[in-house]
């Protein structure tokens, strides 16, 4: 099994992801109260911290396999006035602090695509020129999340960094050949979970994905589903963007039905048993600002490939025939 840290970790997204890709948990830093709740409803044995990143170290963590998270999109959200480094949300710098503090052979961070607008050329090549004076080689890549079994499109900026020794190891994970489910298909059950006779009807009017879901910031009014694109695409597929439903539609409903919580949840790639702390907009807020766990586990198993690998060829170092033991076989 190997180790990681994660951070602004969220309602578990990533962190769900890279757990099953093989990575242990060695602490999971989160500042907000209601998250980290989420995080111990749904694994009790996860080292929650409950604290704002800027006052962590990871200095009693050095040489971990894997420092990940998602860090605030604001500054660079299309949906924001993109401040980059100028936005006291930046926590890049944070990042970096840690990575110097704790030494981890690898490096995965989400982020909203905004960040690879050209505005930000030069904001990208000083977080890159400090990872190489660290000792590492790294790549940013637009992901999309419908690549990888997600039925919504959800573009996101992923940097990924290894020691220069094992990035050569590392290959991004190649798109799924089949296409993800469409939305009708992946909430037909819960659609249809209270007797709506017209669930057939919305089913085959919902024959695509969805576009990118929008968690918002603690200054967003609602529960809606994102701008006025976003739902007028949602309305495409049958679905009303405006807000959340405390429930699947029943029989009599003829309007279009909202999403409830646990359908967003599934369009963002979540299981179907996990569940979230909350009222339903702050919970809302963790379904929307969440990374896929199906993209999470994607990158996470070539991660997982690319330090195997390494520590194959490298065989005689104890560290990894104490590491690997059981992963292999």
């Amino acid at each position: 099994m190997y180790n990681s840290i994660e951070i602004c970790a969220g309602a578990g997204g990533q962190a769900l992801g890279l757990e099953l890709a093989g990575f242990e948990h060695l602490v999971l830093v989160e500042i907000e109260p209601l998250a980290c709740q989420t995080l111990k409803l749904n694994r009790p044995n996860w080292n929650v911290l409950n604290c704002d990143v800027k006052s962590f170290s990871a200095i009693d963590y050095k040489n971990i396999d894997l420092l990940a998270g998602g860090v605030p999109c604001p500054p660079f959200s299309i949906a924001g006035k993109q401040l980059g480094i100028l936005d006291d949300r930046d926590l890049f710098p944070e990042a970096l602090r840690l990575i110097e503090e704790c030494n981890p052979r690898a490096i995965m961070l989400e982020n909203v695509r905004g960040l690879l607008d050209i505005k930000f050329k030069n904001y990208r090549k000083t977080i890159l020129d400090k990872l190489y004076s660290l000792g590492y080689q790294c790549d940013w890549k637009l992901v999309h999340s419908s690549h990888y079994n997600v039925s919504q499109l959800r573009p996101r900026a992923i940097l990924v960094a290894l020691k220069k020794e094992i990035f050569n190891y590392f290959d991004w994970p190649s798109p799924f050949q089949e296409k993800p489910i469409s939305i009708g298909e992946l909430l037909y059950e819960q659609m249809a979970s209270l007797g709506w006779e017209n669930v057939n009807t919305w089913k085959n009017k919902a024959g695509g994905i969805g576009p990118t879901l929008v968690g918002g910031s603690k200054k967003h009014g609602g529960a809606d589903l994102g701008p006025t694109r976003a739902r007028l695409a949602w309305a495409a597929l049958g679905i009303d963007g405006s807000g959340l439903a405390n429930q699947p539609p029943i029989n009599g409903f003829t309007d279009m039905p909202k999403l409830t919580l646990k359908m967003a949840a599934l369009v963002q790639g979540f299981p179907k048993d996990w569940e979230f702390v909350g009222k339903k907009t702050p919970a809302y807020r963790q379904v929307g600002n969440a990374f896929p766990p199906p993209v999470a586990l994607a990158i996470g198993l070539s991660l997982k490939k690319a330090l195997i690998d390494y520590d194959t060829k490298n065989s005689k170092n104890k560290r990894f025939e104490s590491k690997t033991s059981g992963i292999l076989s």
